[in-house]
């Protein structure tokens, strides 16, 4: 961080990494103190409130992510990678939950910096996740000595086409709970204070997911953010079951305090059998382009695409038999196709079976990323009166 005049200047680099766009910002150019630096960093994106518009911030979760950077120590490592979810309406930084979308531009900003030596034709980025404590192998398409930025992967979401970045999770099981299914059961019975009754499938695999059908809450699956954020209702009945949840495997301790904005985890999704749908861009997906629809809730919303942290929980979840999203799945193949409101998301997920318990030894799609802007954002010294900065 640097002073000029009656302003701190931060050096940052503004990215989009698959269907998720923020700042990657290097932790040697923000303060030490954690408290003062995450006020720095709001300051930055012009949280809380009014839409972020006095920040960097896009004013919805997608465009108000947050990557920490900088040399690891860990052995296996190129880079360490602190993912933030900055809330729009708090003035908070969630960093217990990770982004694997945020992921693939990080690959390509440590790829681009130099933490790593390109090789050809892929250059593999290991990224040490300090969020989850696991190792992110992000593979960066390289030919004739340069980074291949132009390709024909598109992914939905997002417009156009690039060269596809493979993001691969490695032993990504019980990442927060530490198994792969945190109650040990595929399938679990939710009762909220009303006296309703839901059965979830609760999936710990590189983010925890509680998964719930779409037929217990009285819609088909198909819904669109319209239809999902102008219900109160519908929002509210989602919010409940994943406090309640988030209770039981221990990630909420207490559940009168909580809200979307300052309990990230657990994140919940309402999944359904395959059927022909419109996105949110009027196209149609038919029936058979897909094997599951899946509707992914992020800070009270409907997030536009499916998260890529996410989509591993549920590529995981559908493979191991008795849970929810394994009864759904139209087709048993290698992968899984997620239909979302943007379109449709392809991802692997290798599970093994040890005794009781299920190890994801390898979960992974492919993503697109681009570097947006360089430069310096700026803070105003007398939003931070009274801290030591520097």
């Amino acid at each position: 961080m640097y002073i000029h005049g009656q302003i701190y200047r931060v050096p940052s680099t503004l990215m989009r990494g698959g269907t998720s766009k923020g700042l990657i910002l290097r932790t040697v150019d923000l303060p030490k103190d954690p408290a003062v630096r995450d006020q720095v960093i709001l300051k930055i994106y012009g949280s809380p409130g009014n839409n972020q518009i006095d920040g960097v911030g896009g004013g919805t979760p997608l465009t108000s992510k947050l990557a920490l950077v900088g040399p690891t120590a860990h052995p296996e490592a190129h880079i360490n990678y602190t993912f933030g979810q900055v809330s729009l309406e708090k003035q908070v930084i969630d960093y217990r939950v990770t982004c694997g979308n945020m992921a693939s531009a990080v690959g390509l900003y440590a790829a681009e910096e130099g933490y790593v030596e390109l090789q050809e034709p892929v250059t593999c980025v290991r990224i040490f996740n300090t969020n989850t404590n696991k190792i992110i192998e992000v593979e960066i398409p390289v030919q004739d000595g340069q980074i291949q930025y132009e390709g024909d992967f598109s992914i939905a979401g997002v417009s156009g086409t690039g060269s596809r970045i493979m993001v691969n999770f490695l032993d990504s099981g019980g990442t927060f709970t530490g198994r792969t299914l945190p109650t040990g059961n595929p399938i679990d019975a939710i009762k909220l204070d009303d006296g309703r009754k839901f059965l979830v499938t609760i999936v710990d695999a590189a983010n925890v997911l509680v998964f719930v059908q779409a037929e217990d809450l009285g819609i088909i699956g198909t819904e669109l953010s319209g239809e999902v954020d102008g219900n109160a209702e519908l929002l509210g009945t989602l919010e409940r079951i994943r406090v309640k949840a988030g209770v039981r495997i221990g990630v909420i301790s207490d559940e009168r305090n909580v809200t979307p904005t300052t309990h990230a985890l657990p994140k919940i999704a309402v999944i359904a059998p395959v059927r022909e749908y419109v996105t949110e861009n009027g196209q149609t997906v038919t029936a058979d382009q897909a094997d599951i629809l899946g509707r992914y809730i992020s800070m009270g919303t409907l997030h536009r695409a499916f998260a890529v942290s996410g989509s591993i929980a549920l590529g995981t979840a559908a493979k191991i038999p008795g849970t929810l999203p394994h009864r759904l799945v139209a087709s048993r193949g290698v992968g899984l196709r997620i239909g979302h409101p943007s379109g449709t998301l392809y991802v692997e997920a290798h599970v093994e079976q040890n005794g009781e318990e299920w190890y994801v030894a390898r979960a992974a799609l492919g993503r697109t990323a681009r570097r947006l802007m360089d430069g310096y954002a700026y803070v105003p010294t007398s939003s931070l009166v009274g801290q030591a900065v520097l």
